[in-house]
């Protein structure tokens, strides 16, 4: 009698009976067929005059299912994670030895030749870049004519206001946009660097830039 009712239990929930001869698993957790099976026993020993209803029956086969497809689902996103993780770190390898372009407050000046950079003008006017050394000392000013709103290059060749060469080292630069009506709007700046290595961090992959330090890769506008 018993043996009818589980395979009927069974049938009418779409599902296939349990191999009773099938090796035994790990029993540190209850999976689908174990609470199939204590539910028809809790059948077998229920109480005629008080049959057990079958909505709770199927909410408690919902809930498990739920639960189920929850543990699934937190797997298949773990395994995406990592797929990412992975990605992200052979994209930022191949940015070694390549210049990037990302948004700074700072341009390294080398030995030799100068240093560039970006910005973007809301509207036709002009430029002005100030250079100041370590001290806070403004060395030179360049002014770029901006034809329209969009990017706006500049260039320092490594000069000072009197044309003599600058020391090596790391200098703040300031954009300021001044328009026909002669209104003036403080402009953010991007520069160009080297890749030289990269980090993987808890949070991401970082960029470690010549002369500048750290920059997130999501930082990265432009790569030359």
């Amino acid at each position: 009698m018993s043996t009818s009712v589980n395979s009927d239990l069974y049938t009418s929930l779409g599902l296939t009976a349990p191999n009773t001869t099938a090796t035994s698993k790990n029993k540190g957790s209850l999976d689908q067929a174990d609470f199939l099976k204590l539910m028809t026993t809790q059948l077998q020993h229920q109480d005629p005059t008080k049959p057990m209803d079958n909505s709770q029956m199927v909410a408690q086969m919902a809930q498990l299912s739920t639960v189920q497809g929850i543990s699934d689902l937190n797997t298949s996103v773990k395994g995406f994670q990592e797929s990412m993780a992975s990605d992200q770190v052979l994209r930022g390898a191949a940015l070694v030895g390549h210049d990037v372009m990302v948004p700074s407050t700072k341009v390294s000046l080398e030995a030799e030749g100068g240093t560039s950079g970006t910005v973007a003008a809301p509207s036709a006017g002009t430029v002005t870049v100030d250079i100041t050394d370590a001290n806070g000392l403004k060395v030179n000013q360049l002014t770029v004519p901006a034809n329209a709103a969009g990017e706006v290059a500049f260039q320092w060749d490594g000069t000072n206001a009197d044309g003599q060469r600058m020391p090596a080292g790391s200098y703040t630069i300031t954009a300021n946009h001044t328009d026909s009506a002669g209104e003036q709007t403080k402009l953010a700046t991007y520069v160009e660097a080297e890749v030289e290595s990269v980090t993987v961090g808890s949070d991401g992959l970082y960029l470690n830039l010549k002369g500048l330090g750290t920059a997130p890769l999501d930082y990265v506008l432009r790569v030359s």
